[in-house]
């Protein structure tokens, strides 16, 4: 969907609500995405969440190879895959069977954050023969192999990630901080910032200003801004601002430096307990876009002009699938162009 220059997009994350199953939310995630390409928005993404009990997407691969198999023409993709994980040669393997399988329709979005506790993040990464290589290690490696150029000096050079796709998955590079967006402009792939879980706007035009500044165009590249923003829309500005209120954003400061966000209070004080690190709590209001269509138009056409951006990709979190789909369609109507349904 792109109206006034601005194109709209998805991206679920399967949330599980009050009284229903993990494959209720797997469902509604299957009904949005089918929603989503009826509406006209251009990208569907699930993302990847490990030992949850609020958001079912563990395996995006696996989910997208079914989302691709329900839709016809909406891209579907991953938002994204935690590469510090998994071997790129297998991440290579799995997003060009999904091309070859929906031409030009797969978007291979990557994350750096580890997408779970401690505990998940050890059983994931406890049959690995290079536990802590860097990722941007990574991240170079799968390019070479999505794009079959690995360099002559490199250990597996010759090495083919089959199938061959005759259009491989599009790279985009996910993130919440200006080191994200420094690894995307180095590589100069498209840098998504994911407002929703970082709600600091400071940050995010930090992390703007510095993918523009350092955008690699040596490589043929244009630089490209996604905002993932949290979105409610209701059919008042009141109701909307009431869904809104109850959003909150958990961070957790572990004495090592680093910070992680989690769903949930008690997910924070799990993540430091299992960390072994000494830790600090931080909650805050997030920064929700919010209000009935016409409102919220005008909110994300204000943030497309300060950021000089052409994409925006929705997060709606509402506790009922109802009322997070009739906000996806308000917005879609609101956006729809001209004379369209």
């Amino acid at each position: 969907m792109k109206s006034n220059g601005l194109t709209l997009s998805i991206l679920d994350q399967s949330p599980i609500y009050p009284g229903e199953t993990p494959a209720d939310a797997l469902r509604h995630t299957i009904e949005l995405a089918g929603k989503g390409e009826e509406w006209g928005y251009h990208r569907f993404w699930v993302t990847e969440h490990h030992g949850s009990n609020r958001v079912m997407g563990s395996s995006p691969e696996v989910l997208v190879s079914h989302l691709l198999a329900k839709t016809s023409r909406i891209r579907v993709g991953s938002g994204g895959v935690m590469l510090q994980h998994y071997s790129p040669y297998k991440v290579a393997e799995n997003f060009n069977v999904l091309a070859s399988l929906a031409e030009g329709r797969v978007d291979l979005g990557i994350g750096g954050g580890p997408g779970g506790l401690p505990l998940s993040t050890r059983a994931l990464q406890s049959e690995t023969e290079s536990p802590g290589r860097p990722l941007a290690d990574k991240l170079a490696e799968l390019d070479s192999f999505l794009n079959d150029s690995l360099d002559g000096e490199h250990p597996l050079h010759g090495l083919q990630a089959s199938p061959r796709p005759a259009s491989p998955a599009e790279l985009f590079v996910l993130g919440t901080t200006a080191s994200s967006a420094d690894l995307a402009a180095r590589f100069a792939f498209p840098y998504v910032f994911a407002l929703f879980l970082n709600s600091d706007e400071d940050v995010m035009r930090e992390a703007v200003d510095c993918y523009r500044e350092r955008f690699d165009f040596g490589k043929g590249r244009r630089p490209q801004v996604l905002l993932a923003l949290p979105v409610i829309v209701a059919d008042s500005d009141e109701e909307a601002a009431e869904h809104a209120a109850q959003l909150k954003v958990v961070r957790i400061r572990l004495a090592s430096g680093r910070t992680f966000t989690t769903g949930t209070l008690q997910a924070a004080k799990d993540f430091g307990e299992q960390s072994g690190e000494e830790f600090e709590i931080m909650v805050r209001e997030a920064s929700v876009v919010h209000g009935a269509p016409d409102t919220a138009r005008e909110k994300l056409l204000g943030i497309q002009k300060d950021y000089e951006i052409e994409e925006v990709i929705v997060v709606t979190s509402v506790r009922d699938f109802s009322k997070r789909l009739h906000s996806y369609h308000l917005l879609s109507q609101t956006f729809a162009p001209i004379g369209a349904p």
